[in-house]
């Protein structure tokens, strides 16, 4: 099967900057595919060249198994970081504007159905909350009927109700075998939303896979943890890798019932031990760092 998406030996230089050094991949259709790294890494200039904002150095991009014509724009919808909306105009003013950019356009009602926008599509638009805003930008990205909708960081700022929220619409547009690309920093969203992930840094894909797989290739390790005060045995006693944090002391291992096993032979009291399952956050900081970037 054709890939939805192709991107080949994409180039993107600045200067002396290599924002985006000669990546390739394919985006199959109807799936939610996360492209994510840490500040600087090259996703964002990455899926401004897909969206066609900026020219690439070199490289190519295939639509469909052929280069982008113009009627790329046309079947792509975008939700950027930011977007500077019409104070003078409503909710729902500014759907029926951007509706009649498009000749293929999805019924006003029906986005505003889907996006829960009805309580407030009469207001202006510099009077919503934050995530109203984001359900409204989404419903905008949504207004051409597009095959590939590309969402950059669409829950940033968003608190834990609105966020869960967005990831429902996000979802329930995938059931409709429509094809997306999303930009996160929150690793909980990528890993609930995304079928396949690339993790970018210094303009390199370092990693690449479904969420399961990329924990279970980089970050087997499940953490044991155990009450300080509970862990009565010289550390030397154990033969698995132990730290202190806190008042709590960590044990990694790839064999949980080996390592709990171990313990109550000990006669270590288990009675509040707490067992952490490795994430994608995990997998992305043991790729990239722990160091902070600006």
């Amino acid at each position: 099967m054709t890939a939805l998406l192709e991107i080949k030996n994409l180039v993107k230089k600045y200067k002396d900057v290599v924002a985006v050094d000669d990546i390739s991949f394919a985006i199959d259709q109807g799936i939610c595919f996360g492209l994510l790294g840490p500040n600087g890494a090259g996703k964002t200039t990455t899926i401004e060249v897909i969206e066609d904002v900026i020219k690439p150095t070199s490289g190519e991009i295939f639509y469909k198994g052929k280069s982008r014509s113009g009627s790329f724009k046309d079947e792509v919808g975008i939700q950027f970081q930011s977007t500077a909306l019409l104070s003078l105009l409503t909710v729902r003013e500014t759907l029926e504007t951007f509706q009649n950019l498009y000749q293929k356009k999805a019924a006003i009602d029906d986005l505003v159905q889907m996006c829960y926008l009805a309580e407030f599509q009469n207001q202006y638009n510099d009077k919503i909350s934050g995530g109203q805003r984001q359900r409204f930008l989404l419903a905008l990205a949504l207004i051409n009927r597009p095959e590939l909708l590309i969402l950059d960081e669409p829950s940033t700022g968003l608190d834990p109700q609105a966020r869960r929220n967005l990831w429902n619409l996000v979802q329930q547009i995938k059931k409709e075998g429509k094809t997306i690309i999303l930009t996160t920093h929150y690793m909980e969203e990528a890993q609930h939303l995304c079928d396949e992930i690339a993790i970018m840094d210094y303009g390199k894909i370092i990693a690449r896979g479904s969420p399961a797989a990329l924990i279970r290739n980089h970050s087997p390790e499940m953490t044991v943890i155990l009450p300080k005060y509970q862990f009565l045995l010289k550390p030397n006693r154990l033969s698995l890798p132990i730290r202190e944090v806190n008042d709590a002391i960590e044990l990694k291992t790839n064999d949980v019932n080996a390592c709990l096993n171990s313990l109550m032979t000990h006669g270590i009291n288990l009675s509040d031990l707490t067992i952490r399952s490795p994430n994608l956050e995990t997998v992305f900081l043991n790729l990239t760092g722990r160091q902070l970037r600006d």
